[in-house]
């Protein structure tokens, strides 16, 4: 049953650019979909995205010139922006840490809860944290190197990749 539902919105879904002005969607679906989206798994829980929802006309216009002046963005009744932000990665990890930590309640950390803690305190420090000088991109790219010797291993570097990977999440 599931299987057919599914097989059926694969068949019937489609990109469309060009929206009929007069066909409105009700603002209950768009919040609906909305929700469901914030739900959707990403790239270590950590959601460094946002969506923005532009209904009113004069936005609408603001925002069709920011997409260059395609016709997918000046006839559509919402305008849904998904944004990518690097930016919030500290709180996103250290509130994936305090829920880990809440967990706990004073017990000692399972094999499993110890390797979400380092993950969350160490792991998404090292991928994410940004100097003036370099250093930390240096260290990031020196450690890609030397796991990747010994296995497979992400290559993982500079600000372009975490850009990238903000990106892929999103």
């Amino acid at each position: 049953m599931f299987s057919e539902n599914f097989e059926e919105i694969v068949q019937r879904r489609r990109s469309n650019r060009r929206f009929d002005p007069d066909f409105i969607v009700a603002d209950e679906i768009i919040e609906k979909s909305l929700k469901r989206a914030i739900l959707s798994p990403n790239s270590s829980n950590m959601q460094l995205w946002e969506f923005y929802w532009i209904q009113s006309p004069e936005e609408k216009e603001k925002f069709h010139a920011l997409c260059l002046g395609q016709s997918a963005a000046k006839n559509p009744g919402h305008l849904l922006v998904f944004v990518t932000r690097k930016d919030l990665w500290k709180s996103r990890a250290q509130w994936n840490l305090n829920r880990i930590k809440e967990s706990l309640q004073g017990k000692e950390p399972s094999k499993m809860e110890k390797r979400g803690l380092d993950y969350y305190g160490k792991l998404m420090p090292l991928l994410y944290r940004q100097d003036p000088f370099g250093i930390f991109t240096f260290v990031r790219k020196c450690i890609c190197i030397w796991m990747g010797m010994r296995k497979p291993f992400m290559r993982f570097g500079g600000e372009a990749d975490q850009r990238v990977m903000a990106h892929k999440s999103c």
